[in-house]
């Protein structure tokens, strides 16, 4: 009584222990914690970053330098020697301490274009970085989704193959029954004990399965492999939607995120070619510099005090010639536009065969389901009439064993064609684009 107390304590706290995650919990909890998402959503602030740093070049940039200088002992003072002077006139002491303060700034001016350029590329490069996040977390979604609805697909096989083994049971309990009652062959019994242990393996290799898609489902939502997990799921709803191919090859061209991420790279390329063309035309700057200084070179004599002056400047730059560099630095841009536009025509033709694909997949599953139904009703039918067969003797332990083996591979072939069907209309539905979180 001890004995059985504790298992059933033992039990009770293992069912404490477990997480029971519907749909929507284990979405939310596999997007905040992946990973992927995680290095996608750097590279969009990465991407913010850069666009800040090419801004602020438009707006001033101010500087402030310090400076204390010593001057070694010997430094004679400033003295002038007169023509007809006995002595020589002393300009200045030599001051040995100098103190130089100075805040200054830059403003370009006309940059041929190349700052705004810059800006433009950067600004389509953030947008670009913020489809391939939203494109990013639509494919976590769907590996959480997937593997979702794969736990719920070996769970239920699992209970099919143990209610399989428990029927076998059943059956082989009447068997010895019969057997020692003389009203069967031992050659039947054997057969039977063999079938039953088939299922014993059956049960091991689902018991397997399930394992491995609980770690499965448990690394796509983020959390430790080891956690005792279980998903919420009751029967997967097949909808057989209507869908026109040329119909779902357009939505998908218009809405994926990919195509809209790498046409914003197209454009961002398009103005580092402006932004390199630009370093063939003059730079002017605005500069200035507020100085404050003991001696102050400005002042003249010098003398060992602090004065301030200011200066303001207008810089004229243009590189007259530089032996290629502008136009390898133009050739280059150019090659990378060219290489991106032939990429984005590659995903158009790559997304357009995806589509086709996954579009006929949805169309197969949804005919395996409704044949899997017609062959499981067919399946419980045989294996209903055979079982009062064989009670009544009428049947032979063979065709007992074979119409148990085909209700349980026509009851798996249901749960699977239904589970797939439904991951199969996801799947068309992420790419065509669709949210489907």
């Amino acid at each position: 009584m001890k004995k059985l107390l504790i298992v059933i304590f033992m039990a009770n706290s293992l069912l404490a222990q477990e997480k029971i995650l519907t749909l929507r919990e284990s979405m939310a909890m596999g997007l905040q914690n992946s990973k992927d998402l995680k290095k996608y959503k750097s590279k969009l602030n990465y991407a913010d970053s850069k666009l800040t740093e090419i801004s602020s070049q438009f707006l001033p940039q101010f500087k402030l330098l310090g400076n204390y200088t010593r001057l070694s002992n010997n430094i004679p003072p400033f003295e002038v020697t007169m023509p007809f002077a006995l002595n020589p006139i002393r300009i200045s002491e030599a001051l040995l301490n100098n103190y130089t303060f100075k805040l200054g700034f830059s403003q370009p001016l006309f940059t041929g274009g190349k700052l705004l350029s810059l800006k433009k590329s950067a600004k389509l490069n953030l947008l670009a970085s913020e489809k391939d996040y939203a494109k990013e977390e639509n494919e976590a979604a769907f590996v959480i989704y997937s593997t979702y609805w794969n736990y719920y697909k070996a769970a239920e096989i699992n209970k099919l193959v143990r209610q399989s083994l428990q029927q076998m049971a059943e059956h082989l309990k009447n068997t010895k029954s019969f057997y020692e009652n003389g009203m069967l062959a031992k050659n039947d019994l054997l057969k039977l004990e063999v079938q039953y242990a088939n299922t014993q393996l059956l049960l091991i290799e689902a018991e397997n399965n399930l394992e491995l898609a609980r770690i499965t489902f448990n690394k796509a939502i983020g959390i430790d492999l080891t956690s005792a997990t279980r998903v919420a799921a009751s029967e997967p709803a097949v909808n057989s939607a209507e869908y026109q191919i040329a119909d779902i090859i357009s939505e998908a061209t218009g809405n994926r995120q990919e195509l809209k991420s790498l046409s914003y790279r197209v454009e961002a390329s398009r103005k580092s070619v402006s932004a390199a063309k630009a370093n063939r035309l003059p730079a002017v700057y605005l500069s200035g510099n507020y100085n404050y200084g003991n001696p102050n070179p400005r002042f003249q004599p010098a003398r060992n005090e602090f004065n301030s002056n200011w200066d303001l400047a207008v810089t004229f730059s243009w590189d007259i010639w530089n032996w290629g560099l502008t136009q390898s630095q133009v050739s280059q841009a150019v090659q990378t536009e060219v290489q991106l536009e032939t990429n984005l025509e590659q995903l158009k033709e790559n997304i357009q065969l995806e589509v086709y694909v996954n579009y006929l997949n949805l169309i197969k599953y949804e005919a395996q389901v409704n044949v899997s139904k017609e062959t499981l009703n067919q399946a419980l039918e045989n294996y209903r009439i055979t079982c009062e067969k064989y009670n009544m003797q009428l049947a032979t332990s063979t065709d007992l064993i074979d119409a148990e083996t085909l209700k349980l591979q026509a009851e798996t072939n249901l749960k699977t064609a239904e589970v797939d069907s439904r991951v199969a209309q996801v799947k068309l539905e992420k790419s065509l684009g669709r949210v489907i979180y």
